[in-house]
């Protein structure tokens, strides 16, 4: 089984290539982005609760997000792999995905690592949130996020660093840098004999 997370800023192409990758390699697409906004757009209890968090900039809390991935691993655990867009988003939700993946036998393959500048993150962003009319995508609230990533995320790079699971991957194109997600994952695929 192939697990990836795609790991980086807000507005770095998290889905874009989740989506591109899912799609190549026939991988279940996880995006924790989508479930909050269905959840939001639904108006169930967690994404009412989940919008709260949100429009402030900070992150859902853990054990909601933990609930929600173990509740979409059993429903789909006949899945080749996962490629999990925007979780973990903390040192612990990587470790209750560990946690999760080990009682299903299986574990994360790499961690991809997007890179962008802020200035080209923010611009991202705030287009972003003119073509889609989403309310989080404003100067204030993307600055923010930003600075949650940075305190809150970051540390993951180190983490998954220590399992010898991270892979940078340079930014540019979104086809430059799905060839240069394609090449790792090939080459993964090739070592772990898939």
């Amino acid at each position: 089984m192939l697990n990836i997370v795609i790991f980086g800023a807000p507005g770095s192409g998290k889905g874009t290539q989740s989506a591109l990758i899912s799609s190549k390699y026939g991988l279940h697409h996880i995006s924790t982005g989508e479930i909050l906004r269905g959840e939001i757009e639904n108006q169930t209890p967690l994404g009412l609760m989940a919008e709260e968090y949100i429009s402030q900039g900070h992150l859902v809390p853990d054990q909601l997000i933990i609930d929600m991935f173990a509740n979409i691993l059993d429903k789909t655990a006949n899945s080749k792999g996962y490629v999990f867009d925007g979780f973990p988003r903390t040192i612990s939700q990587a470790q209750a995905l560990d946690a999760m993946l080990r009682e299903r036998q299986t574990d994360v393959t790499a961690v991809l690592s997007l890179s962008a500048d802020e200035k080209e993150l923010i611009q991202r962003l705030l287009k972003r949130g003119e073509l889609a009319g989403r309310k989080d995508d404003n100067l204030e609230t993307i600055k923010k996020r930003l600075d949650v990533y940075s305190e809150q995320t970051e540390p993951l790079k180190e983490y998954y660093k220590k399992k010898g699971k991270l892979f940078k991957i340079k930014d540019g194109s979104i086809d430059d840098i799905f060839e240069r997600i394609a090449e790792e994952i090939d080459r993964l695929f090739f070592q772990h004999g898939k």
